[in-house]
């Protein structure tokens, strides 16, 4: 990509209707750039209905990514479940594909008792499957496994870039919040210009014109993230965070997942553009 572009997790609080095509208009009236198709709990838009969206955001010229269910878990032990996760991420990556999104980010599992590195290779089988079931139905869709925000979760961020140089159409989700989270660190401008770094080092200074990235504020305990708040009301350090986007001169999408989604992305445009 050209540049880098702000929006928000799913339709903006001004956006007049609430339906996907109403923010999306909402998106260009703020004078943003990019939404992200909130799947979370189910994937809400059929293929049937998909070209309208894609047409929408052709139209108001606003870059869509999407956010899986969360409900996929690529360590499951019981088959059925694990079956079902795989499902759910492949059935959300061909409907955003078909609205015309470019990405489609996903937390993958929990740790759930076993090693890092057998949890590591079991998600490395089913994601290859879900990707390789991808192209075969034609869907070339990047599929976004995202940092986490839970030590019990699988998603530190060497065990992303791992899997992203191991398969074939998968790139990382960055996500600050989680990050910062996880470890009640990576919170300094060079902590930040060391995860990129990073995903440079890995993947490759292209994968920096095309990220994905996810950002609010957090509250935390010693175990990991609690839930959101905006960026004004946490600790996480997001003027450091924009210096570093600058200092690596990154292109791609940065979505808002605040409270005060479209606030924040316009607050955090601001910076940028400043």
């Amino acid at each position: 990509m050209e540049r880098l572009l702000f929006g928000t997790a799913g339709i903006p609080m001004a956006a007049k209707g609430t339906d996907t095509a109403s923010g999306i208009r909402a998106v260009r009236q703020l004078v943003l750039d990019a939404m992200e198709l909130e799947f979370v709990q189910s994937v809400n838009i059929s293929k049937e209905n998909a070209p309208k969206i894609k047409a929408a955001a052709e139209k108001e010229n606003v870059v869509l990514t999407c956010h899986a269910p969360y409900y996929i878990n690529l360590n499951a032990a019981d088959a059925a479940k694990l079956e079902a996760s795989k499902k759910r991420l492949i059935k959300a990556a061909e409907v955003a594909w078909l609205c015309g999104a470019k990405s489609v980010a996903f937390h993958p599992c929990y740790y759930l008792g076993i090693s890092k590195e057998k949890a590591y290779e079991k998600v490395k089988q089913q994601l290859k499957m879900v990707v390789a079931e991808l192209k075969n139905s034609g869907c070339g869709i990047w599929v976004r496994p995202e940092t986490t925000g839970k030590r019990s979760q699988f998603g530190d961020l060497n065990e992303i870039l791992r899997l992203c140089n191991e398969i074939e159409q998968v790139l990382p989700c960055i996500d600050y919040a989680h990050l910062h989270a996880r470890e009640q660190k990576c919170n300094s401008y060079g902590e930040f210009n060391e995860i990129l770094a990073a995903v440079e080092k890995e993947l490759g200074k292209e994968v920096l014109r095309d990220m994905h990235i996810q950002i609010a504020g957090v509250r935390y305990s010693d175990k990991g993230e609690l839930n959101h708040l905006t960026l004004k009301e946490s600790d996480l350090n997001y003027a450091g965070i924009v210096a570093s986007w600058k200092e690596f001169k990154i292109a791609g999408v940065v979505i808002s997942e605040s409270p005060n989604i479209e606030g924040d992305a316009m607050m955090l445009k601001k910076i940028y553009d400043r």
